[in-house]
């Protein structure tokens, strides 16, 4: 390789190299995970309403748990939110829902499987968990008992009774 293209091609790798640099605050893997033993999707500035948005206003719980409610809600789960969510804390696509039971109220859990759209626009807890994943969720268009069985079946996942 003669001498001006020796030259030509370090200036281009060092041009590739500089423009590929942050220039950015660099943040740990420690910032950017989030503690699964803390609701970190809450941001105690904003107004929160417990309840969610939407049409649940007062969910009667089973106790103990329905047996077909669960099993029911382990199908959906699998057609149509596996392949975002784990049963575990650890995010995929979406959060994990180990202890999503714990933080939310389960009128929260059904308002926003089966309103999610207006969720993600106005309610603060739902707007502060997509800042974390960074994907808006589909609409899985849930029908109301497919939403009580998820809950149901988020329950079970939390070791509920």
């Amino acid at each position: 390789m003669n001498r001006k293209n020796m030259v030509v091609l370090m200036l281009s790798m060092s041009a590739f190299i500089y423009s590929c640099g942050g220039g950015g605050e660099e943040k740990s893997v420690r910032d950017q995970t989030p503690d699964p033993g803390k609701n970190e999707y809450v941001d105690p500035n904003k107004e929160v309403n417990p309840k969610g948005i939407g049409k649940f206003t007062n969910v009667e719980l089973t106790h103990p748990l329905d047996a077909n409610m669960v099993k029911g809600g382990e199908s959906v789960y699998d057609v149509k939110c596996s392949s975002c969510h784990k049963l575990t804390d650890e995010k995929l696509v979406g959060p994990g829902w180990k202890g999503v039971t714990d933080r939310r109220q389960p009128e929260w859990v059904m308002n926003f499987v089966t309103n999610v759209d207006e969720m993600l626009d106005k309610d603060a807890e739902a707007k502060a968990m997509m800042e974390v994943c960074m994907v808006r969720m589909p609409n899985q268009n849930l029908t109301d008992a497919e939403a009580r069985n998820i809950l149901e079946f988020m329950r079970k996942n939390d070791g509920k009774n």
